[in-house]
């Protein structure tokens, strides 16, 4: 039983730190898209990764929003 309820204590940690963590993408993107020299198509899908992302959070769906704003993140030159 305290198998089962360390178990469920660990996956809600683990969703409310994924939805701290979208804003702080979003974040991240807004200053990369302000900051960066990029061409209108990878702006383009930038900016509609990170709306992607955003919806993604506001709908609880923390896991996609992450992984949706990792991947606008890995469109900027490095």
């Amino acid at each position: 039983m305290r198998y089962i309820a360390a178990l469920l204590f660990g996956l809600f940690l683990a969703g409310t730190v994924a939805a701290s963590q979208c804003p702080a993408l979003v974040a991240k993107v807004d200053s990369q898209l302000e900051s960066a020299q990029l061409d209108s198509a990878t702006a383009s899908n930038i900016k509609a990764l990170r709306d992607q992302g955003q919806t993604l959070h506001e709908q609880g769906k923390h896991g996609e929003s992450v992984r949706v704003l990792k991947e606008a993140l890995s469109m900027f030159p490095e």
